[in-house]
C-alpha cells in the first residue's frame, strides 16, 4: 500500500522559482520515457512531437481571487475565493483569528461588504453587495501560490496567465501552459500539430496539503470542468489517424480522464474530484507536459501514476542535481505514459 511518505523528497529552497523567465518558452524541458530522460529546452517542443499529434490545453483564466479586509469587530481577514456559486455569492477560504459566524459581515479591500451565509466544509459561503465577478476583478489581487514569497507585481498580471486563457474562474494558473508563447504556437501549427481546448477552473484546494497518511482516505476538492464538442471530435480524429493525445498540464489530464471515466469521452460540463495515484487506468492521454510538483502533493502522485513512480523519483533527483527550477514559474517535463513505452 502506498502512503504519503512514498511521495516525499527533499527540495532545496533555492530550486523554487520566485519569478518567471524573461521569455516563456526559454524554460528547460526534461523529456522522460520510462527510465530514460533527456535535458532539452521548451522551445524544442515542435521537434519532440509528430505531425498529427494533438495538444489539449486548459483555457481557464485566473481571477483576482485574493481579498484582504476586516471583520465588523475590526479583526483582519484574508479571503481566497474558491468559486462563484451565484451572481453575488462565492465559496471562499477565509483566514481570520476566529471562525466566522453566519450573519457576520466583512469589509473587503475597503471597497465593498460581504455577509457570511454559512459554511461548506472548510469553505465559507459569502454574499457580496454586488456582482461577485465584477467586484473580484475590480478590487481583488492575483493569488500567487504561497511558495512564491513576494506580493504579485504588475508583470504577474500577464505572466501568471497563459496566452490562451479565455474563461475566467480559476484561483491558480494551469502552469504547464505558461511556457507557450505565440511564436511557439505558430511553429506547432506549421508542423501539423493540432491544438484543442478544455476548461477546468482550478480551486483553492490545489494549495491544500494531503493530511492523511493512508492515501485511500484522502478526498479531493471538487472542480468544475467543460469539454466542448470540437475537442471530442479532434481527439477522435487524432486517434483514427494514429496521432497521440498530449495533455498540457495535470488539469487538462484530469479533465479528459474524468470525462472518459466510463470508457467513452463525453461532451459537456461536470464536477470532478478525480484522485489519480499509481495503478490508475488512463483512457485518453498518451503524453503529459507538466511542471515539477510539491513533495507529498496530489499532483506528484498523478505524474508518478503516469510516468512510473521509480522513474519520476529518478527524474526529480536529476532535476534537483542539475538545477531545474521548480513549481509554478519553474521548468517543465514531457512525460510519455509508462505503460506505452
Amino acid at each position: 500500500m502506498l502512503t504519503l511518505d512514498d511521495f516525499d523528497y527533499l527540495l532545496p529552497p533555492a530550486c523554487i522559482a520566485q519569478a518567471p523567465l524573461d521569455e516563456r518558452s526559454a524554460s528547460r524541458l526534461l523529456v522522460m520515457a520510462g527510465a530514460a530522460f533527456e535535458d532539452r529546452r521548451f522551445i524544442d517542443l515542435p521537434n519532440l512531437l509528430a505531425p498529427g499529434d494533438l495538444l489539449v490545453m486548459n483555457d481557464t483564466r485566473v481571477m483576482h481571487a485574493r481579498l484582504f479586509g476586516q471583520k465588523s469587530t475590526g479583526g483582519q481577514v484574508e479571503v481566497l475565493v474558491e468559486r462563484i456559486i451565484a451572481d453575488d455569492e462565492v465559496l471562499a477560504q477565509v483566514r481570520a483569528s476566529k471562525s466566522l459566524k453566519p450573519g457576520g459581515r466583512l469589509r473587503l479591500e475597503n471597497a465593498f461588504d460581504a455577509e457570511v451565509i454559512g459554511r461548506e466544509g472548510e469553505f465559507y459561503q459569502l454574499r457580496f453587495t454586488g456582482d461577485a465577478i465584477e467586484l473580484i476583478e475590480r478590487h481583488g489581487r492575483l493569488p500567487l501560490p504561497p511558495y512564491i514569497e513576494r506580493a504579485a507585481a504588475n508583470s504577474d498580471e500577464e505572466r501568471y496567465q497563459t496566452v490562451f486563457a479565455r474563461k475566467r474562474g480559476s484561483v491558480a494558473a494551469p502552469t504547464a501552459g505558461l511556457h507557450f508563447d505565440a511564436a511557439l504556437l505558430e511553429r506547432l501549427h506549421d508542423k501539423g500539430i493540432g491544438i484543442a481546448h478544455v476548461t477546468l477552473h482550478v480551486g483553492a484546494g490545489t494549495f491544500q496539503p494531503v493530511r492523511v497518511h493512508d492515501l485511500s482516505q484522502h478526498q479531493m476538492h471538487r472542480e468544475h470542468y467543460h469539454v466542448p464538442q470540437a475537442t471530442v471530435d479532434a481527439i477522435a480524429a487524432t486517434r483514427k489517424d494514429g496521432g497521440r493525445i498530449v495533455a498540457v498540464g495535470t488539469t487538462t489530464l484530469r479533465t479528459l480522464e474524468s470525462a472518459a471515466a466510463d470508457g467513452t469521452l463525453k461532451v459537456g460540463a461536470g464536477e470532478t474530484a478525480l484522485f489519480v495515484t499509481p495503478g490508475f487506468e488512463f483512457r485518453v492521454v498518451d503524453v503529459l507536459i507538466t511542471n515539477f510538483h510539491l513533495p507529498k502533493s496530489t499532483l506528484l502522485m498523478l505524474v508518478s501514476a503516469f510516468g512510473g513512480l521509480d522513474a519520476i523519483r529518478a527524474a526529480y533527483r536529476h532535476a534537483i542535481d542539475t538545477g531545474y527550477r521548480f513549481f509554478s514559474y519553474g521548468d517543465a517535463m514531457l512525460i510519455h505514459r509508462h505503460d506505452e513505452i
